[in-house]
């Protein structure tokens, strides 16, 4: 088909639609989502950690970190819908089994670590807003986001739950409250400081791998090959190629306004420890979840104490269903399972099975007495060792013709692309031999 059909076809199919093209807006979905799962007790505790310890120093990763995490996701979201498949699927159909094997094994147990930190957290936070038992917690929520992921359909959960993750704007808000030196914030956003030690290249790449995470390559990936299915009107764009510049436009504008979201939050939460929890500690690292929600405290009052504490738990009920939803679609791929959060138990039950076994072990993980804070931290070190291999891939997916056809990356994609892959290489690299130097 030649460019000029495609662009007469297009233009066509916008004129018969001008209803569904002029509320653009709202159409924003799995990009959107995906950006809010993003900041989860997870991301909440990792940028709480480099603001408490190492002040304004880490502000420049956030705009650093914005343009690699926006185009990874919009390759994500590009693949899904091309092929209408997820990443799992594709590598099956495309690549050997022990590719497959590798990444979805490595993937997964990142995710279950990474669930299991996020309940343990929620359920500290619960634990230091109403008292109690933490374990009755954890078990609480663990269970009730399983019963209602399994249960009620996603769409209709998640659009009642994203509306709890405006409760992380209490941290911008406190920025506004307390005393802080712009200029000083400015500069650190703008000029990036390094320190080549250990402790800072283990938290540069827990901050790369909370913000550019698997589990949000595998989501939006699966969400957006999801929704072609669900949808009567729309196929896969191999098939269906005048469908492609106006759903290449959505997609772009849903992955960069749900990442510039996240990334604004994450910005505001290490401000906001940095000129309280870091002058407050001199510059220690955060050993409870109740000294992150107590940063805000002394100075912005109770009520943003309880609505940040609140967030942890507004955050991980929004982010469960994705981690534990990411790695069944995975598992269920690579298996040629059906699989899809649409479907009830009976009609999907392998899918569902790994679902709720990835919760089930999530909790579990609880009671071998981890650390909310330092397990969440560690999960986003482990998230961003793991991401390597699955960006690599990502990339090598993305300009296979015979997986997306005549719809390679544009050159800007495929440029921050690969810098986003080997900036989180070099991040990996660094630590580990960081780490290595430490030991002599």
């Amino acid at each position: 088909m030649s460019e000029s059909t495609v662009k007469a076809e297009t233009a066509a199919r916008l004129r018969d639609s001008p209803r569904k093209h002029s509320h653009l807006l709202l159409r924003l979905g799995p990009g959107l989502i995906t950006g809010a799962a993003d900041d989860d007790p997870s991301g909440i505790a990792t940028y709480s950690q480099v603001g408490a310890q190492f002040g304004m120093g880490m502000l420049w990763t956030m705009l650093f970190s914005f343009p690699l995490m926006a185009a990874m996701q919009e390759i994500c979201g590009r693949l899904g819908r091309i092929t209408g498949a997820g990443i799992a699927e594709n590598l099956r159909k495309n690549y050997p089994k022990p590719v497959l094997y590798g990444l979805v094994s490595l993937f997964c147990a990142a995710n279950i670590f990474n669930l299991g930190a996020d309940v343990t957290a929620m359920g500290a936070a619960a634990q230091l807003v109403f008292g109690g038992s933490l374990n009755v917690y954890v078990l609480v929520f663990g269970l009730l986001s399983l019963y209602l992921v399994v249960y009620v359909p996603y769409k209709k959960y998640v659009h009642y739950l994203k509306w709890l993750t405006l409760a992380l704007f209490a941290y911008v808000a406190t920025a506004f409250v307390v005393h802080v030196p712009w200029k000083m914030a400015l500069r650190s956003t703008v000029i990036p400081s390094v320190t080549w030690t250990a402790d800072y290249w283990m938290a540069l790449v827990a901050v790369l791998g909370t913000t550019i995470s698997p589990y949000l390559f595998f989501w939006q990936t699966s969400e957006e090959a999801e929704d072609v299915r669900l949808k009567r009107d729309e196929s896969p764009l191999k098939t269906r190629p005048e469908q492609a510049l106006p759903e290449f436009r959505r997609i772009s504008l849903d992955t960069w306004v749900g990442m510039g979201f996240s990334n604004l939050v994450a910005f505001f939460i290490i401000l906001t420890t940095a000129v309280t929890l870091h002058v407050a500690s001199a510059g220690k690292a955060i050993e409870t979840a109740a000294e992150a929600a107590k940063a805000l405290q002394p100075l912005a009052g109770h009520f943003a104490f309880l609505l940040f504490a609140l967030g942890i738990i507004g955050t991980g009920l929004l982010a469960i269903p994705v981690l534990a939803g990411s790695a069944a679609y995975a598992v269920a791929e690579a298996f040629r399972w059906r699989a899809s959060l649409e479907c009830r138990p009976r009609q999907a039950p392998k899918f569902y099975a790994v679902l709720a076994a990835a919760t089930i072990i999530g909790i579990a993980l609880n009671f071998l007495g981890m650390n909310p804070i330092r397990a969440l931290y560690w999960s986003a070190v482990i998230n961003g060792v793991v991401a390597v291999p699955l960006m690599v891939m990502l990339m090598i997916m993305s300009a296979n013709t015979a997986i997306v056809k005549e719809f390679s990356l544009p050159v800007y994609l495929r440029i921050v692309g690969w810098a986003a892959t080997v900036v989180m290489l070099l991040a990996s690299l660094a630590f580990i031999a960081s780490s290595i130097r430490g030991l002599f």
